[in-house]
């Protein structure tokens, strides 16, 4: 299965974080599988960044040239994840992890996430 990659999951293996689980690493290495990551980590990035809720040296920018020297495709926003968006369940309140939860479902692809809230959705989450 393909996959997308959670905000939190592309900085911790740029940072090469021992928070990353061996799960997520095979999933990430897998050469059988498409790894995306979503336009709208890239617009939280830059939210939390101008906020002063998040540190990363090149905001947004370097977030985004993290994504192309790991070879992940960015996955756009699309009209249906946000019409998908208003029927989830607020099982989590975070509108861009909802939004991730909305694109995963949409394209059928599990999310690498530690985030243990996503997996209340009906979508494949990986860790």
């Amino acid at each position: 299965m393909n996959t997308l990659l959670d905000t939190h999951t592309v900085l911790w293996l740029a940072g090469n974080s021992s928070e990353l689980s061996t799960a997520a690493k095979e999933a990430i290495f897998d050469v059988d599988r498409k790894k995306y990551v979503c336009i709208v980590s890239a617009w939280e990035i830059a939210i939390k960044t101008s906020l002063g809720k998040m540190r990363l040296v090149g905001g947004a920018a370097e977030f985004l040239n993290i994504i192309g020297t790991n070879g992940f495709s960015i996955l756009p926003v699309k009209p249906e994840y946000i019409m998908l968006v208003e029927s989830l369940p607020f099982h989590h309140r975070d509108p861009f992890d909802r939004l991730l939860v909305a694109a995963a479902m949409s394209e059928k692809l599990a999310i690498i996430t530690a985030d243990t809230r996503m997996s209340a959705y009906n979508v494949p989450c990986i860790w």
